[in-house]
């Protein structure tokens, strides 16, 4: 199973390419002198920074819960932190992802990232009496170790980039299209196309 460690990375962020309604989605984590590059869905991506502000949120609460006041968890994203530059390139695929799992480690005071490979078909996997089961190469892994603060500034530019794709309808909510939008409020009508 290969693993993609970087305990910390220089750089860890989401980023898009392409025109909204048809952008690919990516985490890119760079150090030690090589770049490792993992495809997923953008729901994926919104997923992934819900949950980590959730967790951080969570830290941040039982940290001052019990030091009365000084938390190594940012509130927000330090604005030093900010990292608006986009994926490094070639953009060179090195799996696409189907788990994400998020853990924290209280002794180093870093979240932890893991994205693991999508399998075949991504289900279950059992080998329902497959005699080969055994023999499937074991899932590739991209793990980050990553400060609170560069958490959270991971959260901050990953919504960024989620929410920066095809507007929403205004009645219905769902994205609007270049080439027109058929509006489930309007009874399946396109905006334009009414007449009085």
């Amino acid at each position: 199973m290969p693993v993609f460690d970087y305990d910390p990375p220089d750089r860890f962020v989401a980023g898009a390419v392409g025109q909204p309604g048809a952008r690919a989605f990516f985490l890119q984590a760079r150090g030690q002198g090589r770049v490792t590059t993992v495809a997923l869905e953008k729901f994926q991506v919104a997923v992934l920074a819900d949950r980590l502000d959730e967790l951080l949120d969570e830290l941040l609460d039982e940290v001052l819960r019990r030091s009365g006041g000084r938390a190594p968890v940012p509130a927000m994203a330090p604005a030093e932190l900010a990292d608006e530059a986009p994926l490094e390139l070639p953009i060179d695929e090195d799996f696409r992802v189907g788990t994400i799992v998020l853990g924290w480690d209280p002794e180093t005071a870093q979240v932890i990232i893991e994205a693991q490979e999508a399998g075949e078909g991504d289900e279950e996997d059992e080998d329902d009496g497959d005699p080969l089961a055994g023999d499937r190469p074991e899932p590739a892994v991209l793990r980050v170790r990553i400060s609170a603060a560069a958490a959270r500034e991971f959260s901050r530019r990953a919504l960024k980039v989620v929410s920066a794709g095809r507007p929403p309808c205004p009645l219905c909510g769902r994205p609007l299209d270049a080439e027109g939008h058929i509006c489930v409020r309007l009874n399946g009508h396109h905006p334009g196309g009414l007449t009085a």
